[in-house]
């Protein structure tokens, strides 16, 4: 029976390991990562999207496409830029962490690229959006639920798409990835993006009192568009739900005590204003009939929406009488200059704040359990005493004395 030599084992597995893991290693490790990404990526594509084609590098497409003036002309007669700044993609996000072109264009193929026809600008914007799904189908489901995704199916193809915020291929990095939480940088941004479809809003937010402190100052604490409609799945602002809704958005600013302690703000907002005649019908429906419409007043129909001003602004703050008169007659238009008199603020009662309301509510609250209490003593004393003499041990009564024999009177008897 032959022996098999060791040495011939040996040399089979060297040079398998020359054939394979060689190549490999000189192919390199970002061409290796490449291609593993573009098999994960297949198996989370849309339906019927293709694979990407990772053999073809940024380097090859960038050679035309960063080119200056390249263009095509579309259906409707508009000019479509072509042209991609190399070291502008390279500081994006996406640059960053090396994503390749034809992981987003994954339909060009090799040159020349099957032809690509689209009516306008718009419609070829409306057509490459959908590629965001590929790796970020969570935050793009979320979009196609919101007000914009909501316009777009309606036939508005204006509203708003990804790229209209984070652009194509400048895209920049908004939050923290060790926190998760939105960097200084992009509080100031996200007004901004939002201003290229809301201008007019705009222009009021950054005179209002917290437009002013973020623009001005770089105040972070304070609110930006995000903060009241959403991100992604951003709610129509029009509906009942969201109008019922909105002093609950108020509050997560309002009730911050750590927050308002910075501006001397009374974090009594919300629990004052559930308390007035106004918050306590809106918290009613806001449980029980959150779509149904309420004419009852919520923050922003006395401080604004877009325009809020400092209350205590000497020009249109609310706390001037005259001027918390005119808002109230949006709702009033019969209330006489009086008529404010009646609302006791978003501070409670207190010796320096509506001191009658203050002591009248004091008096109360002592009389009331001075009375009650000495009531259910007094009821407490008189049933003890009723059940004491029922129950008590009775000592048993004497036995009745003998009456005296009364004496013959003399005679009777004789």
């Amino acid at each position: 029976m032959p022996v098999r030599c060791p040495s011939s084992s040996f040399f089979l597995i060297a040079l398998g390991f020359l054939l394979i893991v060689v190549p490999v290693s000189l192919w390199g490790g970002g061409a290796y990562t490449q291609v593993a990404l573009a098999a994960s990526l297949s198996q989370e594509s849309n339906p019927g999207e293709p694979t990407p084609q990772m053999s073809i590098s940024d380097d090859t497409c960038l050679q035309c496409h960063s080119q200056p003036g390249l263009t095509m002309t579309l259906d409707d007669g508009d000019v479509l830029e072509l042209n991609v700044s190399a070291d502008e993609y390279a500081a994006s996000i996406h640059g960053k962490q090396g994503y390749a072109c034809v992981q987003c264009h994954t339909k060009v193929g090799n040159y020349p690229h099957p032809a690509w026809t689209a009516a306008s600008r718009r419609d070829t914007t409306l057509a490459l959006s959908t590629v965001c799904y590929r790796c970020h189908s969570s935050q793009y489901e979320k979009a196609q639920d919101s007000v914009h995704g909501a316009a777009q199916a309606s036939g508005n193809k204006n509203a708003a798409v990804c790229t209209d915020c984070h652009t194509a291929h400048t895209v920049r990095q908004l939050t923290d990835p060790k926190t998760n939480k939105l960097r200084s940088e992009s509080h100031v941004l996200i007004p901004q993006m939002c201003s290229k479809c809301h201008n007019a809003i705009f222009q009021k937010y950054t005179d209002s009192v917290h437009g002013a402190a973020l623009i001005d100052e770089n105040n972070q604490d304070v609110p930006t568009c995000i903060s009241c409609h959403g991100v992604h799945n951003i709610e129509n602002p029009t509906t009942a739900y969201f109008r019922l809704n909105s002093p609950q958005i108020c509050a997560k600013c309002h009730t911050d005590k750590k927050i308002m302690a910075k501006y001397g703000i009374s974090t009594d907002v919300l629990t004052t204003y559930v308390a007035d005649f106004h918050g306590t019908t809106v918290s009613v429906f806001e449980k029980q009939s959150p779509d149904a419409e309420v004419n009852k007043a919520v923050c922003f129909d006395c401080h604004g929406i877009h325009d809020i001003q400092r209350v205590d602004d000497p020009v249109a703050g609310i706390q001037l009488k005259e001027n918390l008169l005119l808002r109230c007659k949006i709702c009033h238009p019969d209330a006489t200059a009086n008529f404010p008199s009646a609302w006791l603020s978003h501070y409670a009662p207190s010796a320096e704040n509506n001191r009658l309301v203050y002591f009248v509510d004091l008096f109360y609250k002592l009389l009331i359990p001075a009375v009650l209490g000495g009531m259910g003593l007094l009821v407490a004393l008189d049933l003890s005493h009723t059940l004491y003499t029922k129950y008590r041990k009775r000592k048993p009564a004497p036995p009745p004395a003998s009456s005296p024999q009364t004496p013959v009177e003399e005679g009777q008897n004789g």
